[in-house]
């Protein structure tokens, strides 16, 4: 006989506390969700940015300057539809809540929070800022210090800064002196479970969709250095470079989305994949130029693992209620903590089982770049 406890609410509800339990990028960004209306894949929703206030010093002359509550507001478009359905069987519907947890819904639940932390991992490619040096993981305190003097440069809040490395970073980080001692890693429990804590400013992960980012093959002719083509005004978002080569330039490959490019010492990222043609290319860039002068240098900083310290506000995860399908009444949407899980039971007529799927839609963003700095690996 089924567990009459075992309902689509409670399969929901349970669902969504084992994907809250096993996120890593998910649990630490900005997460916004709405009840106002339901969504479906390739939707584009409009979110508010979190507030930003200025700091003003007082004036008993003039008094205080009321500020107005700033969100502001950007798209996300909702291209991902997560889902993993099953047959369930007569007896595992007999089983205990805690049972049913363990045997099924955790198994089920863990590849979503993979999948959604993958996606979040891939917005290293909207992030120019960076520290440590590509090709070497991380491996001395200094490192996590120079991405907080990043976040600092950039005036980062202080609260709420986090690292997530991959697991090369994280065996190197974990067996220094420093880390090992328990007074400065937080507790005895985060070095069992081989986490940092919370170190130099920031709470420290580990997360093993971290990604590697392969850069393009732009190169300048033999003995040639990749150049600005032509001054770049203030403001420009675009720009060519070929090389400072005097005959016919012979700049070749191609650049992709998320290289970052040195020019006069500061960092630029790509954000749209352009190949060379005739000697040079047209590149979109971010953030916007300063002012470049013909023939700056430019430098591509080479392969390179993208762990990502960054401050809660820098990105962003979307969902969206999925309406609950017609015909059934053993269906439901649940929602917490800017998360939620549609849970549908049904009848497969064809192969006369029955099926419970589990789905989810969702959208990730950057929503400031500022506030994020890439740890080379």
């Amino acid at each position: 006989m089924p567990n009459t406890f075992l309902t689509p609410s409670v399969i929901a509800r349970e669902a969504l506390m084992v994907l809250r339990n096993n996120l890593v990028f998910g649990g630490l960004v900005h997460r916004d969700y709405s009840q106002e209306f339901t969504a479906k894949i390739g939707d584009t929703v409009t979110i508010r940015k979190p507030a930003t206030f200025e700091a003003k010093e007082f004036s008993e002359a003039s008094g205080i300057d009321v500020q107005t509550v700033t969100e502001g507001s950007t798209t996300v478009k909702l291209d991902k539809h997560l889902d993993v359905s099953f047959e369930i069987t007569s007896r595992e519907l007999t089983l205990s809540l805690d049972e049913f947890n363990e045997r099924v819904l955790t198994p089920a639940m863990q590849p979503f929070a993979q999948k959604i932390d993958e996606y979040l991992a891939g917005l290293y490619v909207d992030v120019p800022y960076y520290a440590g040096t590509a090709g070497s993981a991380p491996s001395a305190a200094d490192d996590i210090a120079n991405c907080g003097k990043v976040l600092n440069i950039n005036k980062a809040p202080m609260t709420n800064r986090n690292i997530v490395l991959d697991p090369v970073a994280q065996a190197k980080l974990i067996v220094l002196d420093s880390f090992m001692e328990v007074d400065k890693a937080g507790t005895s429990e985060a070095l069992r479970n081989a986490n940092l804590g919370r170190l130099l400013g920031f709470d420290t992960y580990m997360d093993q969709n971290i990604k590697d980012h392969t850069k393009g093959t732009l190169a300048a002719g033999t003995g040639q250095k990749i150049t600005v083509k032509g001054a770049v005004a203030a403001g420009a978002v675009q720009m060519t470079l070929d090389d400072d080569s005097d005959s016919a330039s012979a700049l070749a490959g191609k650049v992709n989305k998320g290289d970052i490019l040195l020019i006069n010492s500061k960092p630029y990222i790509i954000t749209k994949e352009a190949t060379a043609a005739d000697g040079e290319i047209a590149v979109d860039f971010y953030p916007a130029s300063p002012g470049f002068s013909d023939n700056d240098e430019v430098t591509v900083i080479a392969n390179h693992t993208a762990n990502l310290a960054f401050h809660k506000n820098a990105f962003a995860l979307v969902t969206r209620p999925l309406a609950l399908p017609m015909g059934t009444d053993k269906a439901e949407y649940v929602s917490y903590d800017g998360l939620g899980v549609r849970v549908v039971q049904g009848y497969d007529t064809k192969y006369k089982k029955d099926v419970i799927s589990l789905d989810m839609l969702c959208g990730v963003k950057t929503l400031t770049p500022e506030l994020a700095c890439r740890l080379l690996g």
